[in-house]
């Protein structure tokens, strides 16, 4: 539990970092938005050129485009994931080493930094779709494997974007330098992945009394209240998603350097990365 605390205290101080530059909170939703983009993109056409009625029946079988289209969509998402992690991760570096970031220059670095960027976003999405087909395919047991396994490869990949974004590394490189760290901090990836967790539920917990709410009142107040939950729901999404990476990137330098990023210099930073 005093790790999680830790966490979730290293949280407050992320935030007060974020409060200096709150237009990087954009960055998330414009990679809402594009995801959105290419979805509409890869999926309009198919299901417009493929017999979507006849998919209903329990004997239809499903055209061959369609787990295609699915790959696709996998890798594509991926893609834009971690070029816009990548851009926050730019962002919260120039903030945290003393410049005074915007969004331009966030997605102008990430931009720079897109050959790391691009084959690691595709690696990761392959890794990530190869544990879900085996996790579909497993029994009980094996699901549990596999889920320690992805686990794993979270914890050790948690530091692979700011080392391309911010010292150039390759996806290889990355990946050896994140787990190099990770040998020694694991345990706290793993609380700060909880904390982050935990975080997202208790400001979550209150809309899910609000629905509870509203749905008692009738069917217009339970209309009010899901579209009040789904505004609420993507904003906690967009703030987190910003913390972690001020997060993730205050690790990565005070690991690389040993030295406490501005801003957090009356945290327990240190204590994150205390010999294990």
């Amino acid at each position: 539990m005093g790790r999680i605390s830790n966490t979730i205290g290293l949280a407050k101080v992320s935030w007060g970092v974020l409060r200096k530059d709150r237009e990087l909170l954009f960055i998330p939703v414009l990679s809402f938005l594009v995801s959105i983009i290419v979805l509409a993109v890869l999926w309009v056409p198919t299901l417009l050129s493929i017999d979507t009625a006849g998919l209903a029946g329990e004997t239809s079988e499903i055209p061959s485009i369609v787990p295609v289209v699915g790959v696709l969509s996998a890798l594509a998402l991926g893609v834009v994931s971690v070029f816009f992690t990548g851009a926050l991760v730019a962002g919260a570096h120039e903030r945290l080493t003393g410049g005074d970031p915007t969004v331009g220059s966030a997605l102008g670095r990430a931009t720079a930094r897109l050959p790391g960027l691009l084959p690691w976003a595709l690696l990761t999405a392959t890794v990530g779709l190869v544990l879900q087909a085996l996790r579909e395919r497993a029994g009980g047991l094996g699901r549990f494997v596999v889920g320690m396994i992805g686990m794993a490869w979270d914890v050790a990949t948690y530091l692979v974007i700011p080392a391309i974004v911010i010292d150039g590394h390759g996806p290889v490189s990355g990946l050896k330098t994140s787990a190099a760290h990770l040998k020694r901090t694991w345990g706290e990836n793993i609380a700060a992945r909880v904390g982050f967790g935990l975080l997202g539920f208790l400001a979550i917990l209150p809309v899910a009394l609000l629905l509870f709410v509203t749905g008692a009142l009738g069917s217009a107040a339970f209309v009010v209240g899901i579209v009040f939950a789904v505004v609420w729901v993507a904003t906690v999404m967009v703030v987190l998603s910003a913390l972690g990476a001020v997060f993730q990137t205050a690790l990565y330098l005070y690991a690389t350097t040993g030295t406490i990023p501005t801003g957090f210099e009356q945290s327990s930073l240190s204590e994150s990365f205390r010999t294990k």
